[in-house]
């Protein structure tokens, strides 16, 4: 058997290549887990070996425990602490270790307006040195990579639409659409032709094969703009930057919360390779959307509230098996496992344990 880094004693091919085909729809020796484990701290010491007091760890402490559960992962993030502090923009912001929030919004219109307009103008003016970026990016990504051994990193590229309505909050940003759509638009091609540029720098499929692409949208019942909004000020951007990526032969994963089924054939057509997110209390099951669309790649499917948080193991392992089986990931690749919330705080470090053990228990004989 080859040399490289395993999660179980029966794997047959490395980390890279499990990773590699599922985004190819290939048939894998067992499904490849994914996750973002910077917020546990009973799943980090469970791994680690450490004794942890509230958040009292290191990024190097989350690198053990990915090394050791993961295929692929998010990059990792140090505690944020308690500090709130304010930015340039006036606006003031409250971190709470593992997450943060905003603790006040603009007043009316005219303030989101002149914010959009000034931020469009500074990245309008930016300097970019394409070869600082590529050297820069290349750097971190390999600090980290030797941080995790073999698992592979699904870091993030984002054309700025979700930043922009969250920051202004959804009613501000109602008025001011209406009155300055154009405005909108002006930013958002100026911000995702900064975002292509720094991509044609950066990209590197040998240091990852795929990307994420997180926007939010949705709310548990459905996408929260209408179909003629996202057409104009949504799709087209996420359709330039997909290009940007494929261009380096980059998969792009695309992530919203909420329910957002309703946009998947239009983000389809954007030219995603798949979805990233799939809450099945808000109607997104991994089972029935890959069978609806077997030619895309799906994560994030293990309900991360009610199970993770408040079932047993034994409930999460046959959860667990449950997509494996039906969706018959085995032989046809397309699926990650991970959870719908990423592994929060109030998830038991048990149930984790017992997500990463569904995932050994369930192998693919044939595959070699």
């Amino acid at each position: 058997m080859g040399k490289y880094e395993r999660l179980f004693e029966g794997d047959k091919i490395s980390k890279r290549e499990r990773v590699e085909r599922t985004l190819g729809l290939r048939e894998v020796d067992r499904v490849a887990l994914h996750e973002q484990l910077s917020y546990n701290a009973g799943v980090i010491a469970l791994y680690s070996g450490k004794t942890i007091a509230g958040f009292d760890y290191t990024v190097d402490d989350v690198c053990a425990a990915i090394r050791q559960t993961l295929d692929i992962c998010f990059p990792p993030k140090a505690p944020l602490g308690v500090e709130r502090y304010t930015t340039a923009d006036g606006l003031i912001y409250q971190n709470d270790n593992w997450t943060t929030w905003r603790v006040n919004r603009f007043e009316d219109v005219e303030q989101c307006r002149r914010w959009l307009g000034k931020r469009t103008d500074v990245i309008r003016k930016r300097q970019f040195d394409p070869h600082a970026a590529r050297q820069h990016y290349r750097a971190e990504m390999l600090d980290l990579q030797a941080k995790i051994g073999e698992t592979v990193i699904l870091n993030y590229s984002e054309t700025g639409f979700c930043s922009a309505y969250d920051t202004m909050g959804l009613e501000l940003f109602t008025f001011f659409y209406e009155d300055h759509a154009d405005e909108m638009v002006e930013f958002m091609e100026v911000s995702t032709a900064a975002e292509i540029e720094r991509v044609h720098a950066v990209a590197d499929r040998t240091l990852s094969p795929v990307i994420l692409l997180p926007e939010d949208f949705a709310t548990k019942q459905g996408p929260t703009f209408s179909p003629t909004f996202l057409h104009r000020t949504h799709y087209p951007y996420v359709r330039r930057l997909v290009e940007a990526w494929h261009e380096h032969d980059v998969k792009v994963i695309y992530h919203s919360d909420g329910n957002y089924r309703k946009a998947i054939p239009d983000l389809i057509g954007c030219g995603v390779d798949g979805f990233y997110c799939l809450e099945p209390a808000c109607g997104m099951d991994v089972v029935e959307l890959k069978k609806t669309w077997p030619k895309m790649v799906w994560a994030g499917g293990v309900d991360g509230v009610d199970l993770m948080e408040r079932g047993t193991p034994d409930q999460v392992r046959a959860e667990v098996h449950r997509h494996i089986r039906e969706t018959d990931a085995l032989t046809t690749g397309g699926m990650f496992v991970a959870s719908s919330s990423e592994i929060n705080p109030p998830i038991k470090p048990e149930n984790f344990q017992a997500m990463v053990e569904a995932v050994g228990e369930m192998t693919n004989p044939s595959c070699h």
